[in-house]
């Protein structure tokens, strides 16, 4: 199969990119170079606006590729998305989703988006900002406590989602009365989370990458202050909170790995009983197994960095009412010595060869002063 490069550098054959980055939530399609895969799935992943996707049956039998515009069905009516992912996968995406292929409701593809279709979809799509901000005046002047985030109509113009947000419960039918009769549409209201807003504006986080909402997180799980106090990271809000306001959903990621390695540390609020005082936890390092204590809380005074099998053993003496020398052990054994390390490799100066070259030329000068060859100072190992 021929493959070429795009302007990405991500190799794609004729049927398009494997990864299309420029979409939310995309998808990396590593099977997209085995064709044979292409017909073990009737159903298309079909995208819409921002992160909205879905799952229709091509029941017609079309020859569907990864990026084809078509029109699907809806109720009412059609709407008008892009094909993101074919074949094999999209079992395994509706599986990883939740979706059930004998409990949904199925809806069909109708046919490639035509002409016809794609000027009606640009035309509803003009209309979503300003009708977005329209909006927002009639449920402020309704005084109801939400905020509409986004707002997204149909590929045939017939109906629109409103997106909310809401701490509360909002009666909002009388906006839905409202609002019907200014558009002269049908209304949907959809209430989501502040993560899911995010994930639908998109940006770009602290850590200078693409928002993981908006890239590939699909499911949002609780976070909560104690995942950054299990990883010993600051509790200032202005750094754990992310651009939807909100805990970071990175915080969770690595907290089973720490959760696991803190199974048998010692509690941080047990302090350490000595002759010369007492000590208190100041931090942990979790993969080196050793925290410190010092000898004034919250303050790193005296700190002492101490191994997790040594704060047990001390914990222990203290319960049994004995007071330890000194937090740390006495070395029995002898101390290991620094190695010395050399640059093997000899890149020691960049003008290395050129000091080799001055000294060929010296010795050359000094051998024709004396009246000798040069090729008769090397030892002629031949004749020994």
């Amino acid at each position: 199969m021929d493959y070429t490069l795009d302007n990405r550098g991500c190799r794609m054959n004729k049927k398009g990119c494997c990864h299309n980055s420029e979409k939310k939530l995309s998808v990396f399609d590593w099977l997209c170079d085995l064709p044979e895969t292409e017909e073990d799935c009737d159903f298309v992943e079909v995208q819409f606006k921002n992160t909205r996707k879905g799952y229709f049956l091509n029941s017609n039998k079309l020859k569907l590729e990864k990026g084809d515009v078509v029109a699907v069905e809806s109720s009412p009516g059609h709407d008008i998305g892009e094909i993101t992912l074919i074949g094999r996968l999209v079992q395994l995406q509706m599986h990883k989703n939740g979706v059930n292929p004998q409990k949904l409701e199925v809806r069909r593809v109708y046919r490639k988006a035509r002409p016809v279709d794609l000027e009606k979809y640009e035309e509803a799509k003009a209309k979503e900002h300003p009708t977005m901000i329209k909006a927002r005046r009639i449920a402020e002047n309704l005084h109801l406590n939400m905020k509409i985030g986004d707002v997204e109509y149909q590929g045939d113009g017939n109906k629109a989602i409103f997106y909310y947000i809401a701490d509360e419960r909002v009666d909002f039918r009388q906006l839905i009365k409202v609002l019907a009769e200014e558009f002269s549409i049908r209304i949907e209201m959809r209430q989501i989370g502040a993560r899911q807003e995010a994930g639908r504006i998109g940006g770009i986080g602290p850590c200078g990458r693409e928002l993981c909402c908006s890239g590939w997180l699909s499911n949002f799980v609780s976070v909560s202050t104690s995942a950054a106090r299990y990883q010993d990271l600051s509790t200032n809000p202005q750094k754990l909170a992310g651009q939807c306001a909100k805990l970071k959903c990175c915080v969770n990621f690595e907290l089973d790995v720490y959760v696991d390695a803190q199974k048998d540390f010692p509690s941080k609020e047990i302090s350490l009983e000595t002759k010369t005082g007492t000590f208190y936890h100041f931090k942990t390092d979790v993969f080196k197994r050793q925290m410190a204590y010092s000898s004034a809380p919250g303050i790193p005074a005296n700190l002492n960095i101490l191994s997790v099998n040594r704060v047990k053993e001390i914990i222990s003496l203290n319960r049994k009412g004995i007071k330890v020398d000194a937090l740390e052990e006495r070395q029995t054994e002898k101390p290991v010595q620094s190695m010395d390390f050399q640059n093997v490799v000899g890149q020691d100066s960049l003008t290395r060869f050129d000091k080799s070259k001055n000294k060929r030329k010296k010795n050359k000068f000094r051998s024709k002063e004396n009246g000798q060859n040069t090729n008769t100072q090397a030892p002629n190992s031949d004749k020994q």
